[in-house]
C-alpha cells in the first residue's frame, strides 16, 4: 500500500500549524514503523492545483488541515472529488484536488480522506495553543492506528 499524507498550514499562525506538526510527529515516528509500508509525508502552506500530481500511483490519500468549526480533538471523513469552478490558489479544497487529479490524468483518483483538527487561536506569531496539543495527540494516534490496518472500508 503506497499512502500519502499531505498536510497544510501555517505555522507562523497558532493552530494553524497543526497540519505540518502533525507531519512532523509522523516523520519521528515512521522510522520506527516499518510495519505501515510505504508512507509519504507532504506538506505546504496551502493546497495547489499542482499537487494533484502527488496523488499519482497512491492506494491511499489522507488530507489534514486545522478547522475552527469541526468537533475537538478531530473530524475524519471520506471525502469525493468535487469539481470548484470557484476555489483560488488560497482556498482549494481537497475534494477539488481530487477533481483536478481526475481532469489531468483522466483517471479516477486513490481514495482519500480528510481529518481536519480543531484549532482555537489563529494569531500569528503563537505557537499552538494548549488545546491544539491535546487535539494533535489524538489526530496523530488515530493516524497511527490507520497506518496500522484500520482504514475504513471502501465502499
Amino acid at each position: 500500500m503506497s499512502v500519502l499524507i499531505f498536510a497544510w498550514g501555517n505555522p507562523s499562525r497558532g493552530d494553524d500549524a497543526l497540519g505540518p506538526a502533525l507531519i512532523e510527529r509522523l516523520e519521528a515516528a515512521v522510522p520506527r514503523h516499518p510495519e505501515w509500508g510505504d508512507v509519504t509525508l507532504l506538506t505546504d502552506f496551502q493546497l495547489q492545483p499542482e499537487h494533484a500530481l502527488d496523488l499519482e500511483g497512491r492506494s491511499r490519500v489522507l488530507f489534514v488541515d486545522a478547522s475552527v468549526s469541526c468537533a475537538a480533538p478531530f473530524a475524519f471523513e471520506r471525502i469525493q472529488p468535487v469539481r470548484d469552478f470557484g476555489y483560488t490558489t488560497h482556498a482549494m479544497k481537497p475534494e477539488a484536488l481530487l477533481a483536478v487529479f481526475r481532469q489531468i490524468t483522466g483517471g479516477e483518483p486513490p481514495p482519500a480522506w480528510l481529518l481536519t483538527v480543531r484549532g482555537v487561536s489563529f494569531e500569528l506569531g503563537e505557537p499552538l495553543s494548549s488545546a491544539a496539543q491535546s487535539h494533535l495527540d489524538a489526530a496523530v494516534s488515530h493516524v497511527e492506528s490507520l497506518l496500522a490496518g484500520a482504514w475504513p472500508a471502501l465502499d
